[in-house]
């Protein structure tokens, strides 16, 4: 009896299970994914230096490559080392643990991803320690330094999701560098490196190990968030809807101040007055944000979401340049682009297609208690009179010059009254 012959369908199938990689859970960094990037892919891709396998070997990236080895040669400098064996040795020790931290498979061997470790770890450990170290006439000898655009574009490059290491490759090379009068940690040059980008400030009290600190973009999200101290209280209440935008709320008489200068998060309303940290407008807040949020949406088990919520909080505030305008007046925000309709279309856009966790929304409470006084009948009326009398100059002019006829007309009724009393 004939073989019975074996099904094409099958057959392939079966080939592909054969081949089939097993799961990595231990994947921490990741390419963002379609429906974020279509918003704004350049918001994702390194301008000025490939950190990691993900876009390694761009042209447009190639002229770093040359300061990458001009740093290393700095970096071995600092123990008057003219080899780099050790440190090649140590790289090939890591390097399988590397490789799975990575979500996508790249093209490169062994060797190839080694030396990428090697390049890249001291090129950032060697920038930190030479924005820490040098002085201004130092700085303007280095060929990095001496460009002010390069420095924050570098900045915002290192803080791409797709373009970062694992941080134990760094912890790795920057203790086999470590000379015996080293005191500061790789963690505190870091955040002394990122102090300040897009106006934002690591929190008073931030812990200095590097457990749960998976790559830098990890580190700087970290050490933005709220501390103990100044954290919400943790409700259980669920996020019910959105507020009205900024002339909305200011229609049901609520004021915006500015609040104080340090951890973004710390919005406060009480007694109809809001409190909104002031907030820096850069060319690089964009892709700032949506690098932190896109982090947070590969992650599904942390408490809050707190840069997805932030934005979904202003998205809620702006609806308009009229609403950037108002947040401007109030100083909570500072818009160094200049005009406020970018800025309203870059939170009206930095939310797209962001999941929210209803559930564990970080400003349910803040927008519970906006809608109760909101909802009031006196500020539900004085909202109206508002809106529907006082939206405009005009508006105002017409409503003063009725008052005023009316005033008269009752004076001139009065004078009308008494006099007919008096004959």
């Amino acid at each position: 009896m004939a073989a019975r012959r074996a099904d094409p369908v099958s057959a392939n199938i079966n080939e592909e299970l054969r081949h089939l990689s097993p799961a990595n859970p231990d994947c921490y960094i990741f390419r963002v994914h379609y429906q974020l990037r279509k918003i704004n892919e350049q918001a994702y891709v390194p301008t000025t230096i490939s950190i990691g396998p993900y876009h390694h070997g761009k042209d447009k990236l190639r002229p770093m490559e040359e300061h990458k080895l001009r740093y290393l040669q700095f970096f071995l400098q600092r123990r008057k080392e003219t080899c780099v064996d050790k440190y090649v040795n140590s790289m090939r020790n890591l390097v399988e643990r590397a490789q799975r931290c990575y979500a996508e498979p790249t093209p490169l061997d062994d060797n190839a991803f080694v030396k990428i470790m090697l390049l890249d770890g001291c090129f950032i450990i060697e920038l930190f320690h030479r924005f820490a170290d040098l002085d201004e006439d130092n700085r303007r000898s280095d060929p990095i330094f001496k460009m002010p655009w390069l420095c924050g574009t570098l900045r915002l490059d290192l803080l791409l999701l797709e373009n970062q290491l694992p941080f134990f490759v760094l912890e790795e090379l920057f203790n086999m560098n470590k000379n015996q009068h080293e005191t500061s940690s790789l963690i505190n040059l870091a955040l002394n490196y990122f102090e300040g980008f897009c106006g934002t400030y690591h929190g008073e009290g931030f812990r200095t190990n590097s457990i749960g600190v998976w790559h830098l973009l990890c580190l700087i999200h970290s050490s933005r968030l709220p501390t103990v101290r100044t954290m919400k209280p943790k409700t259980k209440l669920e996020l019910k809807r959105f507020i009205g935008c900024a002339t909305e709320l200011r229609e049901a008489g609520i004021r915006f101040k500015k609040g104080s200068v340090g951890c973004i998060f710390n919005l406060n309303f009480k007694n109809g007055i809001m409190e909104i940290p002031p907030l820096q407008v850069v060319d690089q807040t964009e892709s700032f944000f949506r690098n932190l949020i896109a982090y947070e949406q590969y992650d599904s088990y942390r408490d809050h979401y707190y840069f997805s919520d932030y934005v979904t909080f202003f998205d809620c505030l702006i609806n308009s340049p009229k609403d950037v305008e108002l947040l401007h007046q109030a100083g909570s925000i500072s818009n160094w682009l200049g005009d406020d309709e970018v800025i309203s279309n870059m939170f009206n856009k930095l939310g797209d297609n962001v999941v929210l966790a209803s559930h564990s929304f970080y400003y349910s409470h803040t927008f519970a208690i906006i809608d109760e006084h909101c909802d009031k009948p006196w500020n539900k009326h004085l909202a109206k009179l508002r809106h529907n009398y006082f939206n405009s100059p005009w508006s105002l002019a017409s409503f003063l010059a009725a008052l005023v006829l009316l005033l008269l007309t009752m004076m001139q009724t009065v004078y009308s009254v008494l006099s007919f009393g008096k004959q």
